[in-house]
């Protein structure tokens, strides 16, 4: 029996097509560690996400196309991940140990844009990857209540600041810096101050994703942070009624000016299902806002999270709810919400490379 070749194998995994990506494994790059020995066939597929929500699928794809080939014994298939860096835009700071950085914002107070970083931070740690939460909403810091750490102060180490560590995720604010009943009166050049000190003073060490949670608005931490670093994108948090959007609209043309990319749109609150009648759904601020606003500004819409009492019991509790309910609709939701936002992150990054390989074929 002839030895199975290399190039039969990988024409077999170029049947395999990324559906973000719209392009086969093969040619992203994504297989690494090809081997063969005698009909033992085994290599990695390294995606650019732990978040992806085909990983299983495209592993099972990859099984039986390299299995059916004549020759094949056993196929050992081993699923792995690296996130790549992002292109982002030209900046005057750089963090080189951090891959990607993702602005949480909207453009008025309420909407949960807070939650909404805090369980996307969560998630995506839970999925594996490497991240990082920074608090940048300096007029309302609330995340460290969140995570459950608003008692616990950053220690210094070669005069950077160690950011805190909560589930999974590297956390910094203000609200660990200052006693919590003062309030913060702060003007244009010290908010910039404080960006850059959270970029620059604190040790992040290495990261996949640095999510930044902005104060609502388009004021001037928003520019300070265009200015000093490349972001990757940007996330926009809304809920469904006509107040939210027209604030939201408002966010999405500040980032476009300040050619940060936005990588959705994310309809928070959208509907609430009683405990007691999981039949009925009701849709206290109204239906399809978030989804029809994406659709007329031509950005991705990333899904919609329902308002449930647990987002606020384990935000209470200094617990997010994909950690205490990890099976409640919410925490379900915010999990495919991660898994969206990865994605997006993905396209971004790849978008040069896609480009040259459009052109090389």
């Amino acid at each position: 029996m002839n030895q199975v070749s290399e190039s039969a194998v990988l024409d077999a995994l170029r049947t395999i097509i990324d559906p973000d990506l719209h392009k086969d494994i093969v040619s992203l790059g994504f297989i690494k560690d090809l081997k063969i020995e005698g009909g033992e066939v085994s290599f990695r597929i390294v995606l650019t996400t732990p978040a992806c929500p085909v990983k299983e699928q495209m592993e099972q794809l990859a099984y039986k196309a390299v299995n059916s080939l004549e020759g094949v014994s056993d196929v050992k298939v081993t699923m792995d991940a690296e996130v790549p860096k992002g292109r982002g835009v030209s900046g005057n700071m750089v963090l080189p140990n951090v891959k990607n950085i993702i602005a949480v914002s909207s453009g008025k107070g309420g909407v949960g844009k807070s939650t909404v970083a805090v369980n996307l931070a969560v998630s995506l740690a839970l999925d594996g990857a490497k991240v990082g939460l920074m608090d940048a909403d300096v007029y309302g810091p609330n995340v460290p209540l969140m995570l459950g750490v608003e008692q616990k102060q950053p220690e210094v180490s070669m005069n950077q600041l160690v950011p805190i560590q909560a589930h999974g995720v590297k956390m910094i604010s203000m609200a660990l810096l200052a006693p919590p009943d003062k309030p913060m009166i702060l003007r244009g050049p010290m908010l910039h101050g404080i960006v850059r000190q959270f970029l620059s003073d604190v040790n992040w060490g290495e990261l996949d994703y640095l999510i930044v949670d902005m104060p609502p608005g388009t004021g001037d931490v928003q520019l300070s942070l265009a200015q000093l670093v490349p972001v990757q994108g940007a996330v926009l948090v809304t809920t469904p009624q006509i107040v939210s959007l027209a604030d939201v609209r408002r966010a999405l043309k500040m980032f476009e000016t300040v050619a940060i990319p936005v990588l959705g749109v994310i309809e928070n609150m959208s509907y609430f299902v009683p405990s007691d009648m999981p039949e009925k759904r009701y849709d206290i601020f109204g239906a399809g806002g978030g989804s029809a606003f994406a659709d007329e500004m031509g950005v991705p819409f990333l899904g919609e999270v329902p308002l449930g009492i647990e987002v606020r019991e384990a935000g209470d509790k200094g617990i997010p709810v994909v950690i205490s309910e990890p099976n409640s609709p919410q925490a379900n939701a915010f999990r495919r919400v991660a898994e969206e936002v990865a994605a997006q992150i993905s396209i971004e990054a790849m978008k040069p490379e896609l480009v040259i390989l459009s052109k090389a074929r």
